[in-house]
């Protein structure tokens, strides 16, 4: 049986690739802590808890992408002709559906305790021999929940430009989420301290917005790259442009007449076939194998070609 070729990214992209490696461990030990705390001083906060919640969700993507970095460089063998592509989508796939199965149940606790008017209390604890309101504890352990995913946020987008990797990128929109998530948070927290009971569920339902919203995008986009749709720009639903310039490059070659191309997303790289009406069969096999590795180097993401002649389109 034929294989596919072993996959590993070019050399100007394996030190990206190591350092969101080590951005996702930096995440999983920070969310770690930032879940800890939260837990410590969760209360009857609806908008905590679904903060807490939210931090807990957003272990699923930096985990999953350590994973799958193990698995997707795996050499293909007779089980797997394709290789192991795909384990990233499977990633990105399962994070879209717990995160909008997790945004619904939230987003029915957050309207029912809204609808049946549950007020939320704050309690005071002893700190140093003085009463201190536990929403200020709240609030700083917010804050240090909140800050650093705006941070960490921004340093994954362009690193899972270059690297195609949608799971990364869906992490750094998750990222984005979750200061968002603890501003509201925040509001919430305040509103139960000056007496406004439904700013606390009002916040819940916000950030069970987000999530959902975060949730459906993902979804569906997991779910058309499992049917083979045409490449897309990631975080767009723009074609690749690589794609676009395969086609290009296939119909300058003189001795095509006509030419079609098909192409699909297998994790990180491309897949696809390449339908030609040739004007002549002279020299044809060498022709074909010259095209071939023309367009293999095209673009890094062009990673199995397979080139057919045929009568018609």
């Amino acid at each position: 049986m034929r294989k596919t070729g072993n996959f590993e990214y070019p050399k100007h992209l394996e030190k990206k690739q190591k350092k969101a490696l080590k951005i996702q461990w930096i995440s999983l030990i920070y969310l770690a802590t930032a879940i800890l705390l939260m837990a410590l001083v969760l209360s009857t906060s609806q908008a905590m808890k679904t903060a807490w919640i939210e931090d807990i969700l957003s272990l699923i993507p930096p985990l999953s992408f350590i994973i799958s970095s193990g698995i997707y460089t795996l050499p293909s063998n007779d089980e797997f002709p394709y290789g192991y592509h795909r384990v990233s989508t499977i990633a990105f796939l399962i994070s879209a559906v717990a995160l909008c199965a997790i945004g619904f149940v939230l987003l029915a606790d957050s309207v029912i305790k809204l609808v049946r008017v549950e007020h939320a209390t704050i309690s005071s604890v002893m700190i140093g021999g003085k009463m201190v309101w536990l929403g200020w504890i709240m609030i700083i352990v917010m804050i240090y929940s909140t800050v650093p995913t705006m941070i960490l946020g921004r340093m994954k987008q362009p690193i899972a430009r270059e690297l195609a990797e949608k799971n990364l990128f869906t992490d750094a929109m998750m990222n984005r989420a979750n200061w968002m998530t603890g501003i509201a948070t925040i509001v919430g927290i305040a509103g139960i301290g000056i007496g406004w009971w439904w700013t606390d569920a009002v916040a819940a339902i916000i950030i069970c917005a987000g999530i959902l919203k975060d949730g459906f995008s993902n979804l569906k986009q997991a779910v058309f790259d499992l049917m083979n749709q045409v490449p897309t720009k990631i975080g767009s639903e723009d074609t690749d442009p690589v794609f676009l310039k395969i086609k290009k490059e296939v119909e300058k070659e003189e001795w095509v007449r006509e030419a079609e191309v098909r192409f699909r997303e297998e994790g990180h790289v491309f897949f696809g076939e390449i339908f030609i009406i040739p004007k002549s069969l002279d020299h044809v096999t060498e022709r074909i194998q010259a095209l071939h590795d023309k367009v293999i180097k095209i673009n890094w993401k062009v990673f199995d070609v397979t080139i057919m002649l045929v009568k018609s389109l």
